[in-house]
């Protein structure tokens, strides 16, 4: 595993190049500006970008959307204290890979970025509560609108959405269920526009929260 780190508070940042490097972890760089890290991540391929939600100047966001517009395809995980909804929901809009917390275990943190290399969606268990408040406000639907129902799926597509509620990527799911990546993405977008969602994360937190999908 392959860790590129950009968080600003260098004491915080030294620490955690240590504490992955003592777990076998080949830490690229630490770095805490912003621009040094976009071009580390384009010319030197980390497995994960793992970098700080809140920076001075262009904010982790901020980083990440710069780095889609460059198309430097990184797998990107969020390492913040924020617990606001509203920054878990725009970084997951934004694209990133995983919101984690920086009071988590360390075997938890390394656990996480081996889920999300390895095509998972990984959300810290404390957070669950708040992306399904933030899903279930932005599903409220004006009173003259139809109901969506998870009825109008195919099964095909229920099946799709239950791996998308275990945090699978297309490609993952695509192998699993013997279709291609192109198939599935094609699937994905067909229960969006049935949901009326507007992001795969948010169909998969309302599906466990419904309780559709038996992961037992």
């Amino acid at each position: 595993m392959r860790v590129l780190l950009i968080d600003d508070h260098a004491l915080f940042r030294i620490g955690l190049l240590e504490l992955l490097e003592r777990r076998g972890i080949e830490v690229i760089d630490a770095v805490g500006d912003s621009d040094v890290g976009l071009r580390l991540a384009r010319d030197c391929a980390p497995d994960v970008v793992l970098m700080d939600l809140r920076m001075p100047g262009e904010n982790g966001i901020d980083l990440v959307r710069k780095m889609q517009r460059e198309g430097i395809d990184r797998r990107v995980a969020m390492l913040t204290t924020s617990t606001d909804e509203q920054d878990v929901v725009e970084a997951l809009q934004a694209g990133v890979n995983g919101y984690l917390l920086k009071d988590m275990e360390p075997d938890e943190l390394v656990a996480a970025l081996q889920g999300i290399i390895a095509g998972q969606t990984i959300v810290a268990p404390e957070l669950t509560g708040a992306l399904a408040r933030a899903v279930r406000q932005e599903s409220v639907m004006p009173a003259d609108e139809p109901a969506v129902t998870f009825s109008d799926l195919t099964p095909r597509e229920m099946e799709i959405l239950c791996h998308l509620a275990g945090g699978q990527s297309n490609k993952a799911i695509g192998n699993e269920l013997g279709i291609s990546e192109g198939t599935v993405k094609l699937h994905v977008k067909s229960i969006l526009r049935k949901l009326k969602m507007r992001s795969r994360v948010e169909a998969a937190v309302l599906a466990v929260e419904q309780g559709l999908c038996d992961r037992s």
